[in-house]
């Protein structure tokens, strides 16, 4: 158990990912939120755009919402549609108050403006002063964005992703330590990507500046198994081998996000697309994928295949080719 930052929420560094709910059942749920009272775990974090994962969410803690903190998040901008979300969220979480909301997926570009009288920072105020919500948090898969986050003193908490192939944000997040800025690490296992999730959990745990990781979880064997990572934190040397070797073998076909393809000539938005083939191929969330591909500006399949992205990518990915196979499988 530690403090996430500042917030005064003392929770167990393994935390539950609500995204997967979406692919199972209210009753598997329910099952689900058991083993995560039976294994204390207490961070919850679910957000607007998952489908039913509020409600669900929502109806498995009737009864005992004070054994847990919930987190979650809107993709809204403005005044109103924050005031709104922040409304539905609590219908949805059968609750008076959400210990932590949070701007979900914010840019850089978007960063300076959301304070503005009719953006979103101003409903999340009034919210946390009417004790509808208990802390103010943001996340982003911008490092840019995080990086003006911590320069701030506007945000409690950063949700980002880190895991064993994406460690871009090891300096912001050390310095956003040191600040009292919570830490809660998204995409532990690289949406899917690594398949020994001990391992993963256990190099970000590893870490003492990270506050809590939250995988995704659907079932309770899976509960089980991400707190059993909590028995012993400490990397061996077969460890950090796996590691390298994990790295050599996902480096040539993972994308980090890092935007530096970025901006594309015809307007692809490149790191989204990759984002979402990875829910369609390893969350196994397709018809929740391809919905927000249909609804993406700049699809794969605007591609025209010129290739100045790959001469910008510090990983030298076969971008154009990794582009293709998001078009046919989303497109």
């Amino acid at each position: 158990m530690r403090l996430l930052g500042n917030t005064g929420m003392k929770i167990k560094r393994v935390g539950f990912g609500g995204i997967p709910i979406q692919r199972i059942s209210q009753k598997d749920t329910n099952d689900v939120i058991n083993e995560l009272e039976k294994q204390g775990i207490n961070f919850i974090d679910t957000a607007r755009g998952y489908t039913v994962s509020e409600e669900y969410i929502g109806n498995s803690l009737e009864g005992r919402r004070e054994k847990f903190f919930i987190a979650t998040k809107s993709m809204s901008r403005s005044y109103e549609s924050m005031k709104n979300d922040i409304e539905i969220s609590l219908r949805n979480l059968k609750t008076d108050y959400i210990d932590l909301y949070q701007i979900h997926n914010l840019k850089s570009e978007e960063y300076e403006d959301i304070f503005n009288e009719d953006k979103a920072y101003r409903a999340l105020l009034e919210a946390k002063s009417e004790g509808k919500i208990k802390h103010i948090g943001i996340t982003s898969h911008s490092l840019e964005t995080i990086e003006k986050v911590v320069e701030d003193d506007k945000f409690e908490t950063i949700q980002f992703p880190y895991n064993i192939v994406e460690d871009q944000a090891d300096d912001v997040f050390k310095k956003a330590n040191k600040k009292g800025i919570g830490i809660i690490v998204m995409k532990p296992l690289a949406g899917g990507a690594l398949d020994d999730a001990t391992l993963a959990i256990k190099y970000i745990l590893s870490k003492s500046y990270i506050d809590v990781a939250i995988p995704g979880m659907d079932s309770v064997e899976q509960v089980r198994q991400n707190t059993d990572v909590l028995k012993n934190l400490e990397l061996t040397q077969e460890d950090n081998e796996e590691i390298e070797e994990i790295r050599k073998s996902l480096g040539s076909r993972f994308c980090r996000r890092c935007e530096y393809c970025l901006p594309c000539p015809v307007g692809v938005n490149i790191p989204a697309n990759f984002l979402l083939e990875g829910y369609y191929t390893r969350y196994n969330l397709k018809d929740w994928a391809i919905q927000r591909y249909e609804a993406t500006n700049g699809k794969a399949s605007e591609c025209v295949n010129c290739g100045l992205c790959e001469t910008k990518c510090p990983y030298d990915l076969p971008i154009r080719e990794m582009l293709k196979d998001v078009a046919n499988k989303l497109g």
